[in-house]
C-alpha cells in the first residue's frame, strides 16, 4: 500500500512544529526567556528531572532555567530525528537532543560536557500557533562530567 499524500494542513503543521522545536533551542541557547514563552502553553507541565533538573508548571521551570543556565556562557542545543504524530489540534513528538554545554570555571577556563536526551512532547494548537503543553525529558547519555564547582539550583 502506497503512503497517502499529506494535506496542506498536515504539511503546515509539521513545519510549524519543527519551527517551534528550533525556536525552543534558540531561546534556551540565547537565554531569551521572552522567546521561550512562545514555545510553551502558559500552564504546560515540564519535566527535566532526567538530567538533574526540576518538574513543574512552566512558569516555575522557566524561573529555574534562568538560574540553572546562568553559569553557562555557551550552550548549543541540537534537535533532530523528530517523530511527529498529528491529531487535529493536538500532536505528539519524540525528538532527540544533543546539548554541548560550557561552564565558566572560577579561573576563567571553560569546562565542557554534553548531554544527550529525548524530548517527549505533547503539543496543542492555540490562537498563537503550536505550543508545548507537556514536555518530559528522557535520559540518554552524558559525555564528560559535570564540573565540580557547578551548583544547579532546585
Amino acid at each position: 500500500m502506497a503512503p497517502r499524500d499529506l494535506s496542506i494542513r498536515e504539511l503546515s503543521d509539521r513545519l510549524r512544529i519543527n519551527d517551534l522545536l528550533i525556536r525552543y533551542t534558540r531561546a534556551i541557547d540565547t537565554k531569551d526567556w521572552g522567546l521561550l514563552d512562545t514555545c510553551f502553553a502558559p500552564d504546560a507541565h515540564v519535566d527535566y528531572t532526567a538530567s538533574g533538573g526540576i518538574a513543574g508548571k512552566y512558569p516555575e521551570v522557566r524561573a529555574w532555567l534562568s538560574k540553572a543556565l546562568a553559569p553557562f556562557p555557551i550552550t548549543a542545543h541540537y534537535v533532530t530525528n523528530s517523530i511527529v504524530e498529528l491529531d487535529g489540534d493536538r500532536a505528539s513528538a519524540r525528538t532527540l537532543v544533543q546539548n554541548p554545554m560550557f561552564f565558566a570555571n572560577p579561573d576563567g577556563s571553560l569546562h565542557d560536557f554534553t548531554v544527550g536526551a529525548t524530548y517527549v512532547d505533547e503539543l496543542v494548537w492555540t490562537d498563537a500557533g503550536w505550543r508545548i503543553a507537556r514536555r518530559v525529558e528522557e535520559a540518554g547519555y552524558m559525555q564528560g562530567t559535570l564540573p565540580g564547582a557547578l551548583q544547579i539550583p532546585k
